[in-house]
Parts: structure tokens; sequence; C-alpha cells
């Protein structure tokens, strides 16, 4: 009845009789090459779906501040030495692109200082951002404890772009405290800003997430100024 039915559907013959043995025909033939392809499918399927439910497999896409960067990939390692069957796609961006990311929801998570307002999301706090005032080693403030904040409007400084969270961070920061201050030229990100400080372009404020490595080669200084760092999450 199995075969009568197939038979219906398709409107040919599967099989012919020779006394008492079937024989596929042409389309017959053709049928079982597919049905073998589409049976190995639904077993890799089957397999698939089974690695899924036991979290060894998928897709992670995450989208991260610039800034972020700096800890995100070491967060992304243990993460994948735990599930090493995952495809992760990480995307390092600036603040607009992040929020472009939530709204299309094109990724499943996004790292930032600085959760958007009036979006429809969850957010979670996980790890202090302290933002330091950076400078040359050979400052003239170099070195000098409790800095004055007032101080720091004789000077001039390398800001991110318009928008990111840290220049939003800053500004906030300075009209807190009734301070006005300069800038010499905006950067698109931390590294670019860590080595105009260097060059002695100016001051800058920055996550000290960001200064590792120029930490530790003594390229550049903290500067003790008085209510830095501003911590941020």
């Amino acid at each position: 009845m199995q075969i009568k039915q197939l038979e219906s559907e398709l409107e040919m013959p599967l099989f012919e009789r020779m006394g008492k043995t079937l024989y596929l025909t042409d389309a017959g033939h053709e049928l079982l090459h597919y049905a073998r392809n589409i049976s190995q499918q639904l077993c890799e399927l089957d397999d698939v779906m089974t690695e899924m439910r036991g979290s060894q497999r998928g897709r992670l896409a995450i989208a991260v501040a610039s800034t972020a960067n700096y800890f995100a990939l070491k967060l992304l390692g243990d993460f994948y030495k735990r599930f090493t069957g995952t495809t992760i796609s990480l995307d390092v961006t600036n603040r607009a692109s992040l929020l472009k990311h939530l709204n299309d929801n094109t990724v499943d998570m996004v790292i930032m200082g600085r959760p958007p307002v009036g979006m429809d999301v969850e957010a979670t706090p996980f790890l202090e951002n302290p933002l330091v005032v950076i400078a040359p080693k050979d400052h003239a403030l170099a070195g000098k404890k409790a800095i004055p904040v007032s101080v720091l409007q004789k000077e001039t400084f390398i800001m991110r772009e318009s928008g990111s969270g840290t220049r939003i961070a800053m500004e906030e920061f300075f009209e807190e405290k009734g301070y006005n201050i300069s800038s010499v030229m905006e950067m698109n990100s931390n590294e670019t800003i860590n080595q105009a400080v260097e060059a002695g372009l100016g001051l800058g404020i920055v996550s000290q997430h960001t200064l590792e490595s120029e930490l530790a080669l003594q390229q550049l200084v903290i500067l003790d100024v008085e209510a830095f760092p501003i911590i941020r999450h």
C-alpha cells in the first residue's frame, strides 16, 4: 500500500515485477538516490541538534566597544576552551555601530561602557572600567601628587570621537566640576590616543584597561589627579 501511495503521488511506477522479484525502475533509482541523501542529512541534523542541546556547538556573535576589546579576547578564549565546537564572531566597533547592532538584533551580546537609554535590552555590569588621565613620562605633572582638577584646564586633551562612551563620561565629569577643557584633536581609537599622548601632543583620558603594555614599557604615566579615576562599568 505504501508503494502504491508513493507511485500515485509521483505519477510514475517505481518498481517492476519479474516473477516474484521486484526491480527498481529508472524513476525508482532516482528516488532511492535522493532518499539516501535526505536520510543522511536527517542523521546529520539529529547529531547537530544533540550537540547543541549539550551546548557544544553553535554560533556566538558579539560586538564590543574598542575599550572592551582589551579584555574581551581573554574572556572569549576561556569560553572557547569550554565550548570548542562554537563558532565565534567578534566585531570591535564604535558606540554608534553597537547601538545599531542592538537595534537590528544582529548579535547575541554587546559589551559597552554605557547602556542605551530607551531600548528594550537587559544590561548587566560585570567589570569596573576606571578612566584615568595619561601623560608622557617626561610631562611636568608626572610624579606630582593630588593634582587639582583645575590644573587640567591649562592642558590640551586628545579626545575620543564625539558620541563615544569615554568622551561622554569625560565631558560629564568636567561639566559637574564646572571646568572646561580644550581639545587639540579627536581620534577614534584608544591606541592612537595613547600614541599621540606619548608623542607629546596633549593629555588623554582613557580606560586603564587599554594601558597594560604602555605602562609595562613605561611609555606613559597615569597622573594622580583629584577625583580620578572616574569609575564606570
